[in-house]
């Protein structure tokens, strides 16, 4: 058993299939594939049940991966020792992310590649619900997400952004408000076509929170899975959508509005395991709180 087999396994647990995996590890299907049975041969028992649909860890795959995952973080820890030793940080972190919180790390991130070349960054974008879950099990080093600051157990939580969320539309569309200042109330954004995001997304979970709070229904015309589909609707004068201040500065050609009241509100936050950083998400640290 070697560290490259433990990788595939992991990768072919995490991606949930032997062909989204081979993707991640830049590998054709059937080295993938290989690997795993003759792991399986070298275990004498099979990690993966496989169906038509999905592939998933059999009794003995979940006994095996969060093990295989310790020995690549050990592996991983070692040689990030030889290169501190020898004036070179290097190795990889993994963060997770929501829809709209990677801006918080485009200058972070510039940062510590000039300070550290050798570091590779992985973004993954994860559904808010299964934040916590992937920094307990390890699969992500870090999350920089829109989440409630709630404390966790195991878990540190420091907030690194506020800002209320706007009404994007198209300039063409000629909204006005009718609130105080001519902000956009949020029961006038309801008589508008919404482009909403999927249920579960971190700002589709504000923005309920916030209609919630004003008492007002809302029906969504559009539903989609990203900001840049939600931009492209809203630029096309299809609908208007409510969006983070700094994430529809990004998309020229909309105009914003305030909201009058209950506005929403976005919060960034960085949320790691409790406890000494290793070296390489320490350097992440330094620049990004």
């Amino acid at each position: 058993m070697d560290l490259r087999q433990m990788e595939v396994v992991v990768a072919v647990a995490e991606e949930g299939g032997f062909t989204a995996a081979a993707q991640r590890l830049h590998v054709v299907q059937s080295a993938v594939s290989s690997t795993v049975l003759a792991l399986e041969r070298e275990l004498g028992t099979p990690l993966f049940d496989h169906t038509t649909h999905r592939v998933t860890l059999t009794p003995a795959g979940e006994a095996f991966v969060p093990a295989a995952r310790a020995a690549l973080r050990a592996a991983e820890r070692a040689r990030t020792a030889v290169g501190l030793v020898r004036g070179q940080l290097r190795g990889s972190i993994t963060i997770a992310t929501t829809p709209g919180a990677g801006a918080c790390l485009h200058r972070p991130l510039t940062a510590l590649r000039a300070e550290h070349p050798g570091v590779a960054v992985r973004l993954r974008q994860t559904p808010p619900a299964d934040v916590r879950g992937a920094l307990r099990e390890g699969t992500v080093d870090l999350a920089v997400v829109a989440l409630d600051r709630r404390p966790q157990r195991g878990l540190e939580t420091r907030l690194l952004a506020y800002e209320e969320m706007v009404l994007a539309s198209a300039p063409a569309r000629g909204l006005t408000g009718t609130g105080p200042d001519g902000a956009v109330t949020l029961a006038r954004a309801a008589r508008l076509p919404l482009v909403d995001f999927s249920p579960g997304q971190a700002i589709r979970l504000c923005v309920d929170r916030a209609f919630r709070a004003a008492g007002v229904d809302r029906e969504s015309a559009f539903e989609v899975d990203d900001i840049a589909s939600a931009a492209g609707l809203v630029r096309a004068d299809l609908g208007v959508c409510v969006l983070p201040a700094s994430v529809a500065e990004g998309f020229p050609g909309l105009s914003t509005h305030a909201f009058a009241g209950h506005a929403p509100h976005w919060k960034i936050v960085l949320v790691r395991p409790r406890g000494e950083a290793p070296p390489v998400v320490a350097a992440l640290l330094r620049h990004l709180v």
